[in-house]
């Protein structure tokens, strides 16, 4: 008999884009601190000749979320359960990724303060650190009650938000003495780099695109929208397999749409960086950078080309603290289900811990800025700890891989060249990552 859930994928364009959504989660996480600082960095110390790096940092990547994606619509289950099973001690990719997880909540301090950082920029009456105490509030409001079309609507809003403001800012510079041209974006895809600029332009391709984190969550938001439910339970049928086929091609879609959104916007950080700043010889560092272009713009194109670019940034880094609010509600949960704490199964017990974890998390955070300051090294830090979940990550999308190629499920030779790509590029950016620390 089979199940009422389960649904043959729509075969129409408009038909398919009702299905998208997890993408826009993703691009909520994904365009964050880095893209907004680092990025803006780059473009200040290497000007258009690095734009490159990054359009190939948030092109590479992809492929290793595809196959997250693709293991949780076939196995239908949360991803500590395909963890639990990777070659090697029992639960060990489950303990390893629950405490790199728990020592990026200083990373996650430094994303609210900035946020809190931002606002205050509109709101001076206010200090940074009881914003941040507001917006980790607001952040618990949102998502104690683990509905997965709240953060999805969320997400979406703020991803147009960023978008449209960061757009903005870009069109904006054209107005001022800070233009750029046609040829000057042009110079930037010679896929030139010169040799003073190799450290910085490997930090930013780490920094920047789809990161271990947003891998993980990824698999979390294909099973909420859907995906794996309406594919059904692999009963080794040709019906099994077409349908399987048809909602793996929309989770790729999903996915393309939302490389196109943080590509776009964080091609847009990198202009602003490259036509604003390149030559300064003091490049200002961390949330000083935010002042320092609002300031810029205030100079030159008036208070309100200030306003917009201030309310993109603090759009762009709030709505990273939301989706990974979201995203560790769902992770501790699992975690915690795999290790034997809880009984995953019962959805009573699995609501309460999430939210019980929606109104600690972002207290926890707050405190960690309000006694740190300092949002861009802890930002950094949490940067260094997902180079070392990285490794995990391509280790675990390799075993993937290798068991989804037997199941012949959308692949293909382009998709095997893009896959081993992405495998090799974030392979070695995470080595640097863990060699630069050590």
């Amino acid at each position: 008999m089979i199940s009422p859930e389960i649904k043959n994928p729509p075969t129409s364009l408009f038909e398919k884009f009702k299905f998208l959504g997890p993408g826009f989660i993703l691009s909520a996480s994904i365009v964050g601190s880095g893209e907004l600082i680092a990025t803006t960095v780059l473009g200040a110390k290497g000007g258009f000749i690095t734009f490159w790096i990054i359009l190939v940092s948030c092109l590479v990547k992809v492929a290793i979320q595809l196959e997250f994606g693709k293991n949780a619509i076939v196995t239908g289950k949360p991803l500590m359960g395909s963890f639990s099973k990777l070659h090697g001690p029992k639960n060990w990719a489950v303990w390893t990724t629950f405490l790199l997880t728990l020592f990026k909540i200083l990373q996650l301090g430094g994303m609210i303060g900035g946020a809190a950082i931002a606002l205050s920029m509109l709101l001076p009456q206010l200090s940074p650190i009881l914003l941040a105490f507001i917006l980790g509030a607001v952040t618990s409001l949102l998502i104690y009650r683990n509905y997965y079309s709240i953060v999805e609507k969320t997400s979406m809003f703020m991803v147009v938000g960023f978008t449209v403001f960061t757009l903005a800012s870009v069109i904006a510079v054209n107005y001022s003495p800070f233009g750029f041209t046609f040829s000057d974006l042009a110079s930037g895809l010679t896929f030139t780099l010169p040799s003073d600029l190799i450290f910085v332009a490997i930090g930013a391709f780490g920094i920047t695109g789809v990161a271990s984190d947003e891998i993980i969550a990824y698999t979390y938001w294909c099973l909420e929208k859907g995906y794996a439910k309406y594919t059904g339970e692999n009963d080794g049928s040709e019906e099994w397999k077409n349908r399987a086929n048809g909602w793996i091609k929309i989770m790729y879609l999903d996915a393309i749409v939302a490389m196109v959104i943080y590509t776009v916007v964080t091609a847009a950080f990198y202009l602003l960086g490259a036509s604003i700043l390149y030559g300064n010889e003091a490049i200002p560092s961390g949330n000083e950078l935010i002042e320092t272009l609002a300031n810029i713009y205030t100079q030159t194109l008036g208070e309100n080309a200030r306003l917009a670019y201030i309310t993109g940034a603090f759009f762009v880094l709030f709505s990273s603290v939301f989706a990974t609010l979201a995203y560790w509600t769902r992770l501790f949960p699992d975690i915690f289900g795999e290790l034997g704490w809880i009984d995953w199964q019962d959805l009573k017990t699995r609501r309460t811990w999430v939210a019980i974890l929606a109104w600690v998390l972002p207290v926890l955070w707050a405190i960690a800025f309000a006694f740190v300051k300092l949002p861009a090294f802890m930002v950094l830090s949490g940067g260094v700890i997902g180079s070392v979940l990285l490794l995990l990550v391509v280790y675990a999308a390799i075993q993937f891989r290798f068991k989804n190629d037997a199941l012949n499920l959308a692949s293909g030779y382009l998709s095997s060249i893009l896959f081993w790509l992405s495998v090799v590029s974030i392979g070695m950016v995470s080595v640097y990552g863990i060699v630069k620390l050590i």
